[in-house]
């Protein structure tokens, strides 16, 4: 069982289903960075800091606060905004030529929504990004 979750059996994961460590925001410089001095959307579950990148490329970061959730409920939204920032986000910002630091703080109605409200939200915000620049 554990080969199918692996790369070739070796107990590592295979990078297909990862974001690759360049393209993380992981320092909290960086993220402060982006909460001081990057632009802000809102929207009614998200708000989305977004800053031209220092590096080649893009890259993606999530704050979850707790909002009084259980950590399985903060994790889901996690592995949900994860995902629509490796699938949806990320992809369309390359395809338009722009190199941006996206970060995404979860409002406590990111709890409330499912999979699709978050990804319509982030890739209305996605559009605005690509058709302002």
């Amino acid at each position: 069982m554990m080969a199918a979750h692996s790369a070739a059996g070796t107990g590592q994961r295979g990078s297909g289903f990862r974001l690759p460590r360049s393209g993380r925001i992981r320092k909290a410089r960086d993220i402060r960075s982006l909460l001081r001095d990057g632009s802000r959307k809102k929207t009614p579950s998200l708000d989305v800091f977004f800053l031209s990148s220092t590096g080649p490329g893009n890259r993606w970061g999530m704050i979850v606060p707790k909002h009084g959730y259980s950590i399985v409920e903060r994790n889901r939204v996690k592995r949900r905004l994860r995902e629509i920032g490796r699938t949806r986000v990320l992809p369309r910002l390359r395809e338009q030529g722009m190199a941006l630091d996206v970060l995404v703080r979860a409002r406590r109605e990111a709890y409330r929504v499912g999979f699709r409200t978050l990804s319509d939200e982030l890739q209305s915000v996605t559009e605005e990004l690509c058709s302002d620049r």
